[in-house]
Formats: C-alpha cells, sequence, structure tokens
C-alpha cells in the first residue's frame, strides 16, 4: 500500500495542467482587487465633493441669512424704510432659508428652495435697486478694487 505522501497530487490540483484555469484565477482576484481599491477611491472622492459640495451650499445660505437679518435690522429701526411688497419678500425669503433642509441632503425639495431663494434675492435686490449678488467666496485680487 502507498503512502499519502508518495501519491502524485491529482491531475485537477496541478496549476499547470489547466492554464484556461489559471488565467481566469487571476482574472477573478484582479477584478475583486480592482473592484475593492475602486470601492475605496469612490468613498474618498466622494467624501471630498461632499464636503466642498457643503461648503459652498452653506456659504451661499450664510450670505442670504446675513442680508436677511440687514434688511431686518433697517426694518427694526425704521419700519417705513421698505414697502410692504419688499418687507413681505424679505420674510418670504427667511421663511425658505429656514426650510432648506441642511441636514437631509438627499431631500429632494433641495434643489427647488435654492433656485426659489435665489429667484426671492434677485426680486428683492431688483426692487431696491441694489447690486447685490453672491458670487462666492471673493478672489484675492477682487480685494484690491474694494473702497470704502
Amino acid at each position: 500500500m502507498e503512502s499519502q505522501s508518495s501519491k502524485s497530487p491529482d491531475f485537477e490540483d496541478d496549476i499547470f495542467s489547466n492554464p484556461g484555469k489559471l488565467e481566469e484565477t487571476y482574472f477573478q482576484e484582479g477584478f475583486k482587487e480592482g473592484y475593492n481599491d475602486g470601492l475605496v477611491s469612490g468613498k474618498q472622492e466622494a467624501r471630498e465633493v461632499g464636503l466642498k459640495v457643503g461648503f459652498q451650499v452653506g456659504e451661499e445660505l450664510g450670505f442670504y441669512r446675513g442680508c436677511v437679518d440687514v434688511w431686518n435690522s433697517v426694518i427694526l429701526v425704521n419700519p417705513s424704510c421698505f414697502s410692504s411688497r419688499v418687507q413681505k419678500s424679505i420674510k418670504t425669503l427667511e421663511l425658505l432659508i429656514d426650510k432648506y433642509p441642511i441636514l437631509e441632503p438627499e431631500n429632494e425639495s433641495i434643489q427647488e428652495i435654492m433656485n426659489g431663494m435665489r429667484l426671492k434675492f434677485r426680486a428683492i435686490t431688483a426692487t431696491l435697486s441694489v447690486k447685490l449678488e453672491y458670487d462666492g467666496y471673493p478672489k484675492a485680487a477682487e480685494y484690491n478694487n474694494i473702497e470704502f
């Protein structure tokens, strides 16, 4: 009787006996490694994009909030400085800002609310004949052109 150690390896276990199977094995391993690496890098890229977009949205909301706060302060000091129509528009803009779902980034109404804020803001500034617009954070070159 032959011992187990003296037996030759099975034909199926011999890696050189079936080169097609070897190629398929390496293909599957490579696919799995690539897929896993893609998941990791995709999550990192998505996080970076999410942070950037979130910062931009927060910055724009802050701009609108600041304008509303200034206009409301002016109304407190002199209630007749703006027409009732403008005051109503300012209140509507304030409600849109408060309604914005900051903690729900997948909320389907986000874009609709943001567009509503932008339109209401433009309507208020046009009615007041004021040139105010949100263009994002000012560039360093723009600081040289600021006059007081």
